[in-house]
């Protein structure tokens, strides 16, 4: 991970988009699943399975509370 990032405390939601857009990355606090939807994926949703604790490259608009297992999530967003 290199350059500037700003971050943003996660509460996963089902039904609300991270507040600041699509984020660039995650950190994950506590080793689990991550359910979310990425920019291009419309409502069908994917399965980071046992992320864990660190910094993952993922694009994710939407971090669903049901399914996600994780905790103590990071959004991550490239300071541009």
């Amino acid at each position: 991970m290199s350059g500037a990032y700003t971050s943003v405390a996660v509460t996963p939601a089902d039904g609300t988009d991270l507040p600041n857009g699509p984020c660039d990355w995650i950190y994950v606090g506590v080793t689990g699943d991550v359910v979310y939807y990425g920019p291009a994926t419309g409502s069908t949703s994917l399965t980071l399975k046992a992320a864990a604790v660190g910094y993952h490259p993922i694009n994710m608009k939407r971090i669903l509370s049901t399914g996600t297992t994780a905790t103590n999530i990071l959004a991550l967003h490239d300071v541009k």
